[in-house]
């Protein structure tokens, strides 16, 4: 009988067949769920961290969150005020084009410019010397009893304070233009001014009364642009008119002079050019006219300039700070840093496990810049 064969040996692995034509196959075909089950244990490594450290993950956010909360209860409520108005946009200069440019070499404005564009009156109301009035101006004092009659200057209210008067101006226009933003309509040309204050009553007045200053401001502005094209206008009248005179003068000498000045062609050419130089004269005197007399109103006008649309008025809400968001965004940022604290420490950990060379070689460096430093601090301590 044959004897059972003792040694086992592993059986041999069976040939792959052809399944087609082709090459045949030189191997088994890996599972079909072996990328997925290497995704699901990467996965599982990822929460295994996360549970690892969970009084990381989840205590960092918390406690960002609730830090915020208390921050944001902490700081003084800030109210914003919103007005808006629409700039006068005056009409061209009538004045002749040789007599316009004759009054721009002499430094006065006829026609149209840049201080008539909404951007101007925006700018003109962060000035320095606008909001230096609008900061000595006084407001009823809203730290009061709200008391009528108890006022303060917007410096006082604001609490600046500085070593000397200069400085405290300096710095209560600087708090002020912190306070104050503008925004224009290119479609409209409307004007939107917004003051913030930690008093809604405050922020409406303060906003009301720099629309004051900038209507005083402009109103003497054109009032001293008028003045000084109505000088210049005044000195041409005067120039023309005694032109006029003299071409007039001219006329009537060469008429006594030639009594038949029709037979002669000469004359009758020398005649034409004498009476177009009256003409042109006369045109000339009477639109000066018209202008001097249109100076001398604008130099007395005080009209408003602007349009207000929109007075401010105290706000019933506050604009800062925004609890809720302030909350939300600290808790995003503590999870992003949590999330970070705790796969940086799971890296240095499994490192330090493996036994990692560039881990080693972080303690090293580590370790010897620490002592370098601590060297250096106590070489510096004073003794």
């Amino acid at each position: 009988m044959n004897q059972p064969q003792t040694d086992a040996s592993p059986p041999e692995r069976p040939e792959p067949r052809a399944s087609g034509p082709g090459p045949p196959s030189t191997g088994f075909q890996a599972p079909v769920y072996a990328s997925y089950y290497e995704e699901e244990i990467s996965l599982l490594r990822y929460v295994n961290v996360l549970l690892k450290r969970w009084r990381l993950v989840l205590g960092l956010p918390l406690l960002a969150a609730f830090s915020a909360g208390v921050f944001s209860f902490m700081v003084r409520p800030t109210f914003t005020a919103t007005a808006s108005f629409l700039p006068e946009v005056r009409s061209p200069s009538r004045l002749p084009a040789g007599l316009a440019g004759l009054a721009a070499q002499f430094g006065v404005s006829a026609g149209s410019e840049g201080s008539e564009a909404p951007q101007f009156y925006a700018e003109v109301l962060r000035s320095r010397e606008l909001l230096e009035r609008v900061v000595l101006d006084r407001f009823i004092d809203p730290r009061g009893e709200h008391n009528p009659s108890d006022s303060a200057t917007l410096i006082d209210i604001l609490e600046v304070e500085a070593e000397n008067p200069t400085e405290r101006l300096y710095a209560g226009v600087k708090a002020l233009r912190g306070l104050v933003s503008t925004q224009v309509d290119r479609q409209t040309g409307i004007v939107k001014l917004s003051v913030d204050a930690p008093y809604p009553e405050l922020a409406a007045a303060v906003a009301n009364r720099m629309l004051d200053r900038l209507n005083e401001f402009n109103t003497k502005t054109r009032q001293s642009q008028a003045r000084e094209r109505r000088r210049f206008v005044e000195d041409r009248v005067a120039a023309v008119e005694q032109e006029l005179r003299e071409a007039e003068e001219d006329l009537k000498s060469f008429y006594e002079r030639n009594r038949s000045w029709q037979s002669s062609p000469q004359l009758v050419v020398e005649e034409d050019r004498l009476r177009r130089q009256v003409e042109l004269r006369q045109e000339l005197y009477l639109t000066l006219k018209r202008e001097y007399e249109t100076a001398r109103i604008e130099e007395v006008n005080d009209t408003p300039v602007i349009t207000v649309i929109e007075a401010a008025v105290p706000p019933l809400e506050k604009s800062k700070p925004k609890r809720l968001l302030n909350v939300i965004l600290a808790f995003l940022l503590g999870g992003m840093l949590s999330l970070f604290l705790a796969f940086g420490a799971e890296y240095f950990d499994r490192s330090g496990r493996e036994e990692d060379e560039d881990y080693k070689e972080f303690r090293t460096l580590a370790g010897a810049a620490w002592s370098e430093l601590r060297g250096i601090l106590t070489l510096r301590r004073p003794r």
